[in-house]
């Protein structure tokens, strides 16, 4: 008997809008709008629709190996009254690969969308997923961000020493369980085929223990249709990432989520990161949760968004 799993929180919604931001080397990010929109359709690709009084913006950025799909819980929810912003990172999803990997080119793309779909100092909240983290602190510096960053969400990330504490191998921390972890995550060899087999290993390796059926089949779908010479490529620049500086440059107000059971991004993580921002508004730790936390705990990182909306953008709005 074939038992069937309803995906639909997690079925990826369809945009209100779809464009493309040019990033600094023309690479041309596939950009979605959700929910209300100013002034539909009266302005061109590449510029933004949103005018004074327009609901709150919310951009998110997805981590390594995952789309805009990734974020399908967030959106729907925070849709019917925030624009939510989304789009694939380069080599990701319908964001063609370059040449190139590195996260000054995550900070350009980020750069790009955030020129592309908001006005002139328009405010958002900006949330990052793993890669999508680490997006944000390598975009901590840069104009775009400073002009538009109202507060942001760092989900199950790091900053450095990414590789080297990882516990996706059980051992103990040192050289060899480096070694091996790096060749694991850096490997050239297929996922697929999407079978139980595989999505046993991507639980264990990505999410918590007790992570329902439909949360694990909807992370192996996205998580599969990443190309593997993209999941390749951006496996070496994380194996490299230092972006401890970055963080100190984050001088908008952050919150920070990560699962106890995260074995990609462990708390180590997230406790550095929230000790070095300058304004960190609170470390969330959830038990027995895994490295997925959107999709894991859809409702509390929605939660945590509209909290950042209500108190950043708002609540100074309406001073």
């Amino acid at each position: 008997m074939t038992t069937t799993i309803d995906l639909t929180p997690y079925a990826p919604p369809v945009p209100a809008r779809v464009l493309t931001a040019r990033s600094a080397d023309g690479t041309e990010v596939h950009v979605e709008v959700h929910g209300p929109d100013s002034a539909p359709g009266n302005a061109p690709d590449n510029a933004s629709d949103s005018a004074p009084g327009a609901a709150p913006a919310v951009v998110l950025a997805h981590g390594w190996t995952c789309s805009t799909a990734f974020w399908a819980a967030q959106i729907r929810a925070l849709s019917a009254d925030h624009r939510v912003i989304a789009y694939d990172q380069r080599g990701h999803g319908r964001t063609p690969a370059s040449a190139a990997c590195g996260a000054d080119l995550l900070a350009d793309d980020l750069e790009a969308v955030l020129t592309a779909t908001l006005a002139p100092g328009e405010k958002a909240v900006i949330a990052g997923h793993s890669m999508g983290g680490m997006t944000i602190m390598a975009a901590s510096a840069r104009p775009a961000f400073r002009d538009h960053a109202a507060a942001v969400l760092l989900c199950s990330t790091g900053s450095s020493r990414l590789v080297a504490e990882s516990t996706v191998v059980p051992i103990r921390a040192g050289r060899l369980r480096t070694w091996l972890t790096g060749h694991i995550l850096g490997s050239r060899a297929p996922l697929g085929p999407d079978t139980p087999v595989a999505r046993r290993i991507l639980k264990y390796a990505t999410m918590g223990a007790g992570s329902a059926p439909h949360m694990v089949e909807a992370c192996a779908r996205i998580v599969h249709a990443c190309p593997r010479r993209v999941r390749h490529a951006w496996s070496n620049v994380l194996h490299l990432l230092d972006l401890d500086h970055a963080v100190r440059e984050l001088r908008v107000p952050a919150a920070v989520i990560v699962g106890s059971a995260d074995r990609m991004t462990p708390p180590v993580h997230s406790r550095r990161i929230a000790e070095a921002l300058p304004q960190c508004v609170g470390l969330t730790e959830l038990p027995g949760l895994g490295h997925m936390t959107p999709v894991e705990a859809p409702e509390l990182v929605t939660g945590t968004i509209r909290d950042l909306v209500t108190t950043h953008i708002a609540m100074k709005e309406g001073a």
